[in-house]
């Protein structure tokens, strides 16, 4: 079964951190580039952070410097590591196959004191 399963979520302090992990499975995942979206009440849905196959990531001016992507291919993993969290950040997040449909459930993160 191809799926994608986010873990990690949960409330945080502000200038806090978390690591959401996105679990693949019944593909390739090496060969595919991976990509974290979020969306906060009342918001679009909008691209965080991209990690190509080999590694290389781009950000999203709002999480540049805070956020890192990462992979484990041999994990068939991709992570997102958050650090200095603001409650803007708030949002449910997503993982998502660099274009195409397959999407994970979401994890919800929340930046609250």
């Amino acid at each position: 079964q191809v799926r994608l399963v986010e873990s990690g979520g949960g409330l945080v302090q502000p200038g806090g951190s978390l690591s959401l992990p996105c679990a693949a499975s019944g593909y390739t995942f090496s060969m595919y580039a991976m990509d974290w979206y979020r969306q906060a009440p009342g918001k679009q849905r909008e691209l965080v952070a991209r990690i190509t196959s080999g590694g290389t990531t781009t950000y999203a001016d709002s999480v540049k410097g805070r956020f890192t992507s990462s992979r484990d291919n041999a994990k068939n993993t991709v992570y997102l590591q958050m650090n200095s969290l603001k409650p803007e950040d708030t949002a449910v997040y997503y993982c998502r196959r660099a274009g195409s449909s397959l999407w994970g459930q979401g994890t919800q993160v929340t930046v609250s004191s």
